[in-house]
């Protein structure tokens, strides 16, 4: 997931926050598509997550995977903050979970300037977290970034789909053009400064309002600011309607989630990449925003969530 605002899960992580808990993974499932031959029988495993919805569904969906296939699995999901849980399964308090590549590169890795190719992006992340005992498997199509969206009125007026066609509306209909915005988002090279200048954006400070992310969707579906900054993935994109901009210059860095798994874990078990290659595959933004609406439009539980779409998806039964 984006880079903001998890810094500090490290200071929760010498508490011991959510790495001193868990509860076995209880569910009754067995082999569908994946897990055929119990490959995992005898496994011990640990599944770990960040505290925030898509990745609780992501963790998930680890655990049930593991668990069709023999292992006994411990849930410690829902780790605060983004360091923790990555933590945990590089010193091997935690054996697997979905981590985003941006993050990595950027949060973690000390890198300032986002790989623009999501693929090569995912490549220089698994390249440099060799050396720190975890493994990157191949990612999804599922990018979790910024993005600016309008809702269905504004853009039957206004006629943009990208973010190009955003910046020259701000340039021949200057009026036309508000934005509501984080205010970390306000102040990011990687956010509004950036993205105005690689697209030739000019929007005057007094049509910006900074506010709260959740507030931030409601005013963009009630036309209070022609744009609103959202993440691709949000549940709540689909559930007010709103029409996302297409990044079409590919300026915001690439947050493709992806399972990271302990090195030494993986040599143990190495049946753990091919049983979770196909549920990766799966994922993209449109069963991200699904998922994440059903737990955070409708009220939904992220374990009950993730299990019902691998039941449907046939990977366990």
């Amino acid at each position: 997931m984006r880079a903001a605002g998890f810094l500090a899960g490290a200071l929760l992580l010498t508490a011991g926050c959510g790495l001193s808990s868990g509860s076995p993974m209880a569910d009754d499932v067995s082999p569908g598509s994946i897990g055929r031959g119990e490959p995992l029988r005898g496994a011990r495993l640990t599944v770990t997550s960040k505290s925030f919805t898509e990745n609780l569904i992501l963790g998930a969906m680890i655990g049930i995977a593991f668990r069709a296939a023999g292992a006994d699995v411990l849930d410690r999901t829902g780790i605060q903050g983004s360091i923790g849980s990555r933590e945990a399964v590089r010193k091997g308090d935690a054996d697997a979970m979905y981590e985003y590549t941006g993050t990595a590169w950027i949060t973690y890795l000390g890198n300032s300037r986002p790989v623009p190719d999501p693929r090569r992006q995912w490549r220089a992340v698994r390249d440099a977290d060799a050396g720190n005992g975890l493994t990157w498997l191949p990612p999804s199509r599922l990018d979790n970034t910024y993005a600016l969206a309008m809702n269905q009125a504004n853009h039957r007026r206004y006629r943009t789909r990208t973010l190009s066609a955003a910046a020259a509306l701000s340039r021949s209909d200057p009026g036309a053009v508000t934005l509501c915005v984080e205010g970390e988002f306000a102040n990011r090279a990687d956010g509004l400064r950036g993205m105005e200048k690689a697209y030739g954006m000019d929007v005057p400070a007094s049509r910006v309002t900074q506010m709260d992310t959740g507030i931030i969707y409601t005013q963009a579906a009630k036309g209070s600011c022609a744009y609103g900054e959202v993440y691709t993935t949000d549940g709540r994109i689909k559930s007010m309607k709103l029409v996302v901009m297409d990044d079409d210059k590919g300026f915001f860095p690439h947050y493709n989630a992806a399972p990271v798994i302990n090195s030494g874990t993986l040599r143990k078990w190495p049946a753990i990449a091919g049983l979770l290659d196909p549920i990766t595959r799966k994922l993209d933004n449109t069963v991200a925003r699904e998922l994440n609406a059903e737990v955070d439009v409708d009220g939904e539980d992220p374990h009950q969530v993730a299990l019902e779409w691998m039941k449907d998806q046939g990977f366990v039964t």
